[in-house]
């Protein structure tokens, strides 16, 4: 499991990344993150629906209701032109960011990336 603080400053682009994607709804979100990160990413819904409740009120994703054929109605979310713009951004970002810690830290091989 890794340090709380790395996952809480990469969740957003996470999100953004997954929603990018396809629509979805929490569970689905959290299931998919579990799944891609081999289970190891494990978030609980203290830290997912705060993150997509603040990527909304930052117009970067949506959210709608839909009925599925069985069950209650779910709130799926999807990402906005502005949150597609952002994602690149981050994307970016984290990129340096990872080249420049595999510097400092001494990486061989990473001047180049």
């Amino acid at each position: 499991m890794f340090n709380r603080e790395l996952v809480k400053g990469s969740t957003s682009l996470i999100l953004l990344q997954l929603l990018v994607e396809k629509d979805m709804y929490g569970y689905e979100i959290v299931k998919e993150m579990e799944a891609r990160s081999g289970h190891i990413l494990q978030v609980k819904e203290g830290t997912l629906y705060p993150a997509l409740h603040k990527l909304e009120r930052q117009q970067y994703i949506e959210a709608y209701w839909q009925q599925p054929d069985k069950g209650p109605a779910r709130k799926y979310y999807r990402i906005t032109e502005i949150g597609k713009e952002i994602l690149d951004e981050k994307t970016s970002e984290w990129q340096s960011f990872v080249r420049v810690i595999d510097k400092v830290i001494g990486r061989k091989g990473y001047d180049s990336v």
